[in-house]
C-alpha cells in the first residue's frame, strides 16, 4: 500500500491513525479495536467489513 495513502487514511468511527499490518492485509485501528481489510492493494473502510481485534492484538501481543 501507497505509504502516502496511508498517511491520509483516517479510521471511519473515531476518525483516529490507522496502523497497515505487517502483512498488509488489514488496517488497524487500536482504538476501536477494529481491523479493515485490503483488497487487491485497495482499503475497505465499512464497519460491516471489519473484523473485531481479539485480545490479543489489542495488547499488541
Amino acid at each position: 500500500m501507497d505509504t502516502k495513502l496511508l498517511d491520509i487514511l483516517a479510521c471511519p468511527l473515531c476518525k483516529g491513525p490507522l496502523k497497515l499490518a505487517d502483512d498488509k492485509s488489514e488496517l488497524i485501528c487500536k482504538v476501536d479495536a477494529m481491523a479493515f481489510p485490503v483488497r487487491d492493494g485497495i482499503p475497505v473502510m465499512l464497519e460491516g467489513e471489519a473484523r473485531t481485534l481479539d485480545v490479543d492484538e489489542r495488547l499488541d501481543k
